[in-house]
């Protein structure tokens, strides 16, 4: 007994507690224990895997022995010149220079040493790949598919992809396994393999509870997973952190809460907050987030459990969240809809608004960004665009031909069917584009102004206004069989269709400041001992911009790595003195 007469904590012991099981902590755990350390990986939710299991499992690295082996050679200062370029006044040369080193590095440890393996598309190009120091590809890779047998009696605890990004529940691969779906009504070779795909997630679930092909960030999680089991890392589900143990400025562990009971953690070299940032944080984000001024007006895909804790976490130990980002987050227009369990789901709109037949305006008809952009650029134009104190809102326009070819949203493409999403509202269809307007709540002279306008050049595959498939990240993510411009086509085929679209994120940027290594930085720049962050609890890197694919995982699993390698590296040297 203590003496205020209270039962005493019950004490773990380690060298390294890992607060969060996404892509940074499960990368600092896993590369601290290879290097000797003991460590301990806690989770507040009941599965592990985080943001990462539901993401696309993309990572931004450059420089990696990936790119070399297609003959794609840069040096750091290519990379380097981009991310000053995309990062402004915010650029922090020495983190930068940090994830350029260590980046390449990491990659080659997870491939060689555990079961990470990645792989890269020949050409998938930067967001602004014409900027300086830009590139058409060799930087943005994805996580190869993975059996999720390896995981054994473990499957059960990956948390699973997000619904409205899967077919059936079956999690899609990105790139040419998209494109077999999409043409498997046309293509002969792409019928048979979706044919085969649809049966082996079918049979999977019939013995299994679910698909077994892992792809994309479910894919990721998993391998990061059976890494750490291959190393006997145990990792505590259920179980977050309620506070941590600051002695003489120095972080000693945390105090756990598990199972009903607190469990005090005591660390000899450090803790790493890697907590998913805060997504969920109603007053984080009402404080940093101006589209949304009490703090609901905000629709995140991310994981309902990421409510900040790291962020608060480090702040009771004297840590400082960056506040000065131009955004505080990685935006993304969402839809909202409506899952048949009657649940709400929320859509990211990646790939769709690209798509030739496909528009983009605000409630006034008007369109008012190039649709192919990068969701975080569009997200910025819609807020631009929106008159003070309305709702910021806007609606994906297209007609017949092009919702039955491409699917919109969570609308799939021919040969599904579309009466749930019709009879719900999310799908929102019109015989003629006025009784569109009606039913959307759009300017009716507007938006027929607006689809004149742009009918008079697309057909000649020309968007003069906003310049829509005029980028290189715009043509990758339209149809290539489709000319002369793989983004544009006119809008003439009723009836038509809408979407209405709000502001998401896929991760947030204003996390806690640290230094090259990791280590959680106090208010006056000082390394508050024993306390490192990771991931989206670390502040972004990007200054508030978004690059490329994985700008969010490829930083994460190399600062999870680079806090491990520090946690190792200091007590090498410790032992040494």
């Amino acid at each position: 007994m203590s003496a205020d007469g209270k039962a005493a904590n019950e004490v773990y012991e380690c060298d390294v507690l890992v607060a969060g099981s996404g892509c940074s902590g499960m990368a600092a755990a896993i590369t601290a224990r290879h290097r000797g350390l003991n460590v301990l990986i806690v989770e507040k939710e009941p599965r592990f895997g985080g943001t990462t299991a539901r993401s696309g499992g993309w990572l931004w690295i450059p420089g990696t022995s990936l790119a070399r082996a297609y003959g794609i050679t840069e040096s750091p200062d290519q990379a380097r010149t981009y991310l000053r370029h995309e990062a402004g006044n915010n650029y922090d040369a020495a983190r930068v220079d940090a994830f350029l080193a260590a980046g390449p590095e990491a990659v080659d440890f997870f491939m060689s040493k555990t079961a990470l393996r990645f792989d890269m598309p020949l050409v998938f190009p930067d967001y602004h790949a014409e900027a300086p120091g830009g590139a058409q590809g060799g930087r943005s890779m994805v996580t190869r598919p993975f059996d999720g047998r390896e995981l054994g009696e473990h499957i059960k605890n990956l948390g699973a992809p997000l619904p409205e990004l899967t077919v059936f529940g079956m999690m899609l691969g990105s790139g040419k396994e998209i494109i077999h779906f999409m043409r498997a009504t046309k293509s002969l070779t792409s019928a048979v393999y979706v044919a085969k795909r649809l049966s082996r997630h079918f049979r999977d679930v019939m013995r299994y509870g679910r698909g077994m092909t892992l792809t994309n960030g479910n894919a990721l999680a998993g391998r990061l997973a059976k890494s750490a089991l291959d190393l006997k890392i145990p990792l505590w589900l259920s179980s977050p952190v309620s506070e941590l143990i600051v002695e003489n400025g120095a972080v000693r562990g945390a105090r756990i809460l598990r199972e009903g009971r607190t469990i005090e953690v005591r660390t000899k070299r450090g803790v790493v907050l890697a907590c998913g940032g805060f997504p969920h944080d109603v007053a984080r984000r009402k404080a940093m987030f101006p589209h949304a001024p009490t703090g609901a007006e905000h629709f995140s895909p991310g994981p309902v459990g990421n409510t900040g804790d790291g962020l608060r976490l480090a702040e009771s130990a004297g840590g400082r969240v960056e506040n000065r980002l131009p955004n505080a987050a990685a935006w993304v227009p969402v839809s909202l809809t409506t899952r048949k369990d009657g649940s709400r789901g929320v859509m990211p709109h990646f790939i769709d608004r690209a798509k030739p037949g496909v528009i983009a305006v605000m409630r006034d008809g008007k369109r008012f960004a190039n649709e192919g952009n990068s969701y975080h650029d569009f997200v910025q134009a819609m807020t631009k665009a929106a008159k003070p104190n309305d709702e910021i809102a806007a609606f994906l326009i297209c007609d017949h031909k092009a919702l039955r070819k491409y699917g919109l949203g969570c609308v799939p493409p021919f040969p599904m069917p579309t009466g749930h999403h019709l009879r719900s509202g999310y799908l929102m269809r019109g015989a003629t584009l006025s009784e569109l307007a009606a039913t959307a709540g759009i300017d009716a002279k507007g938006l027929a102004d607006t689809v004149a306008q742009f009918n008079a050049e697309a057909a000649e595959g020309r968007d003069p206004t906003f310049g829509k498939g005029s980028r290189a990240y715009n043509r990758y993510q339209g149809d290539a069989l489709h000319g002369p411009n793989p983004c544009v086509a006119p809008l003439k085929d009723g009836p038509f269709y809408a979407i209405k679209m709000v502001i998401g994120d896929l991760g947030t940027y204003a996390g806690i400041v640290t230094d090259a290594n990791a280590r959680a930085l106090d208010a006056d720049g000082r390394v508050i001992p024993g306390l490192y962050a990771a991931g989206n609890d670390m502040a972004s890197i990007m200054g508030g911009n978004y690059p490329g694919a994985g700008i969010t995982l490829g930083p994460a699993l190399t600062f999870g790595y680079i806090a491990g390698r520090h946690l190792a590296d200091s007590a090498a040297e410790r032992s040494a003195a």
